[in-house]
């Protein structure tokens, strides 16, 4: 089932997620259909919030479904370590159309637990790092956009306004 991205300006973005306390068929569910809507719209990431369950659980595959062992399903997912620095264009399936300079560790590395509840550990670099930071930043109720300067955050923030008087959003 493909579920409806959740827009910026919902409440559920911006609010820190409910640890995953159960692990069973549903979650299951959840994850599958979490993979299909993430590449449904063609992302790299997709964090529970973004379809309106304030759950602690993200999908990543930074390989459009190229490699069968990329998928990623991270439960209760923490940021352990990080190094290094990257600043590259970021997007978020919440904030179509919009994109900026987001600056990111280079290295980053993940403390979860699987679909079963098994506790892991992983360290990704370059865009695995950012999406590691970005889907565990999704979960704390933070999105790309609370890294960016306040200039063009405001920019961003003026430029949604205007498309949800429009209607457009």
């Amino acid at each position: 089932m493909i579920y409806p991205i959740v827009k910026y300006g919902q409440k559920v973005l911006e609010t820190p997620a409910d640890p995953v306390t159960v692990f069973d068929g549903d979650l299951e569910k959840l994850v599958a259909d979490m993979f299909e809507t993430m590449y449904a719209a063609n992302g790299v990431g997709l964090a529970a919030p973004q379809i309106g369950i304030g759950k602690r659980l993200c999908v990543i595959d930074v390989t459009a479904a190229e490699d069968a062992n990329s998928p990623l399903v991270l439960v209760n997912p923490v940021i352990v370590a990080t190094a290094g620095k990257q600043l590259h264009d970021e997007g978020c399936l919440s904030l179509p159309e919009f994109r900026a300079g987001t600056p990111r560790p280079e290295q980053a590395t993940v403390r979860a637990q699987d679909l079963h509840g098994k506790e892991f550990t992983m360290t990704g670099e370059g865009l695995l790092a950012r999406a590691f930071c970005h889907e565990t930043d999704h979960l704390n109720g933070i999105l790309f956009i609370h890294h960016l300067s306040l200039l063009k955050r405001d920019s961003i923030k003026r430029k949604i306004k205007r498309l949800m008087k429009a209607g457009e959003w």
